[in-house]
């Protein structure tokens, strides 16, 4: 497996910086976003490295979606959400910041306004780890 020694998200799946895992296997894994425009917001990534979209292998994406639509299905049950938004950046012009591929899951709500993401913050590891709970009740 290749990794960045330089990118969180490879620090992540070797366990080397924390995170709030939802779910893992021996290709994807899922955490929750440790600045989450709302609760239950999660990242599903392939534990290899890949810049993005460009330069993964199909079959590897094809994985990490099907893991997103288990994510999606598990986070929108357990933070009770009308909706969920799936959204997938490739390059800086798309405002992808983590160069990994990654796929935000996101509840959303009717009526709802959403966070710049100027106004996100840190959240406690305490409470991320509540909601994992919660959402891996529905994996």
């Amino acid at each position: 497996m290749k990794f960045d020694d330089n990118c969180i998200f490879c620090k992540i799946v070797k366990k080397q910086a924390p995170a709030s895992i939802l779910y893992e296997d021996d290709s994807v894994m899922a955490f929750l976003d440790i600045k989450p425009l709302i609760e239950g917001h999660t990242l599903v990534i392939s534990k290899e490295h890949y810049e993005g979209i460009f330069d993964i292998p199909t079959e590897l994406l094809g994985k990490i979606h099907k893991v997103t639509q288990t994510v999606a299905t598990a986070v929108k049950q357990a933070v009770r959400a009308d909706g969920i938004s799936v959204v997938q950046q490739n390059g800086k012009a798309a405002n992808q910041v983590i160069f990994h591929i990654h796929v935000h899951v996101i509840p959303k709500y009717v009526d709802q306004k959403m966070k710049s993401f100027d106004e996100l913050q840190i959240v406690d590891n305490k409470q991320l780890d509540l909601t994992v709970a919660k959402i891996k009740k529905h994996i």
